[in-house]
């Protein structure tokens, strides 16, 4: 009876280690995939001062435009929580559209070679954005739903787990900027 008793005790701490490992390590890959996100949104945020300024040189009366997009990359860099980042980026998103979009008004920005080239990696990194953002969804969702699970929510609310924030945008502001032609 008391070599059963160790057993069953041996037992269950290792499979609460165990659960709590996997948790451990769900965790990470959600730190690790914001932080991918993040990468990406710096790419973004370091490229729209030079596309601003492209955009300047052509069409000097577009300031408040171009002054609301450099206000919405400060408050975006300054945001920590998901929720918060993707409303701001969301708006982001959709200012540096309008901003691609000023260049058909404009047939010497439209084609000048600085502004076609930002634009295109501008394209590129949206796209990266968007695999990033569902990579770190994924995870998110994997993380919520062992969190949410039996037996794994025991060892979750003792080590005081919370749901990780999903990074949502709205579907038709996460699309790319239509590169001009």
């Amino acid at each position: 009876m008391h070599g059963t008793l160790w057993l069953v005790l041996l037992v269950l701490l290792g499979g609460t280690m165990f659960l709590y490992n996997r948790l451990v390590a769900d965790r990470h890959r959600v730190a690790a995939a914001w932080s991918d996100i993040g990468v990406q949104l710096k790419r973004r945020h370091d490229l729209l001062p030079k596309l601003v300024e492209a955009v300047r040189r052509y069409a000097a009366y577009e300031q408040s435009t171009l002054s609301a997009l450099i206000e919405l990359r400060g408050r975006s860099q300054a945001a920590d929580r998901p929720a918060d980042k993707a409303r701001l980026e969301q708006a982001l998103g959709g200012g540096i559209r309008r901003l691609i979009a000023l260049a058909e008004d404009y047939p010497e920005l439209k084609a000048d070679r600085g502004f076609l080239e930002l634009q295109q990696q501008l394209s590129a990194i949206e796209d990266q954005i968007q695999y990033a953002r569902r990579f770190y969804n994924g995870a998110v969702r994997i993380f919520n739903t062992r969190i949410d699970s039996f037996p794994d929510l025991l060892v979750a609310r003792l080590a005081g787990y919370r749901p990780a924030d999903y990074f949502e945008l709205d579907p038709a502001e996460s699309q790319p900027p239509e590169l001009l032609p």
